[in-house]
């Protein structure tokens, strides 16, 4: 491999820590540069090798959000429990079947997200709904075994599903949705690194020097989130969701 090929990925897996931190989506910048700048490869192969860096950068964004952020560890252990044991069964889906099928239900999904981030102005600012315990973790267990499933199977764009859960089905403000996304997310990475590892699906030569530059992206994006707060990361959540949008319409109308 050229050392050109290596040091692109590199700065795409440091930006796609960057966002990710902040509100989820950097798969959206990893997985097409490294689909385009490693086509020796099986597609399966690439997006294993992208799950070390994904998990890297989650890890360094999620240290930062702990030491801020008060977190529900009762539920969350719950979730990432289910999370990682719905990834692993996703990926293991993966190797097995193509899944652009899904992209033309995303598209139509996104746009709504879009539509309605853009015109409820409040939306996220503030911790809205007060569910009970029972409830709660009926929410919680859903969320985790879809999103779970979906990252594991799909991947672009978990991270900003799973802020938009915690906003709209658990009541979260933006920050908090955030710093607890970061955590699910992590054990949906996991999952998915256990079946690619089983699978030898890993380039270890790619993945760890990407792991590296996606964890110092991580680092400074969740710092630069918890300083800016729910605003900041509300005009962020929005741009990643229209560049997801556009990614998703590119994939259903324009390449075939």
């Amino acid at each position: 491999m050229e050392p050109t090929t290596l040091i692109l990925l590199c700065i795409a897996a440091f930006v796609a820590g960057f966002v990710d931190a902040i509100v989820g989506g950097g798969g959206l910048i990893q997985t097409p540069m490294a689909l385009v700048m490693l086509p020796q490869f099986p597609v399966s192969t690439v997006i294993g090798s992208l799950k070390i860096p994904a998990f890297s950068g989650t890890s360094f964004a999620a240290a930062h959000y702990l030491k801020k952020v008060n977190m529900n560890w009762k539920l969350l252990a719950l979730m990432m429990l289910l999370a990682v044991a719905s990834a692993f069964t996703g990926s293991q889906l993966l190797t097995m079947m193509h899944n652009d099928f899904m992209k033309p239900i995303l598209l139509v999904v996104l746009s709504f997200v879009a539509i309605y981030t853009y015109t409820k102005k409040n939306f996220g600012q503030h911790i809205e709904k007060d569910h009970s315990s029972k409830k709660q973790i009926f929410y919680a267990i859903i969320i985790s075994i879809v999103m779970g499933f979906y990252d594991g199977f799909i991947g672009p764009g978990a991270g900003s599903f799973l802020v938009l859960a915690f906003i709209t089905i658990l009541g979260f403000d933006f920050l908090h949705a955030s710093a607890n996304a970061k955590m699910v997310n992590l054990a949906t990475n996991f999952g998915s690194i256990c079946l690619f590892f089983i699978k030898g699906k890993i380039i270890w030569a790619i993945a760890i020097p990407m792991a590296v530059c996606n964890a110092i992206g991580g680092a400074i994006g969740a710092r630069l989130a918890i300083n800016r707060g729910n605003k900041f990361i509300r005009i962020f959540f929005l741009v990643i969701v229209v560049g997801t949008l556009i990614r998703f319409a590119y994939d259903v109308f324009i390449k075939r």
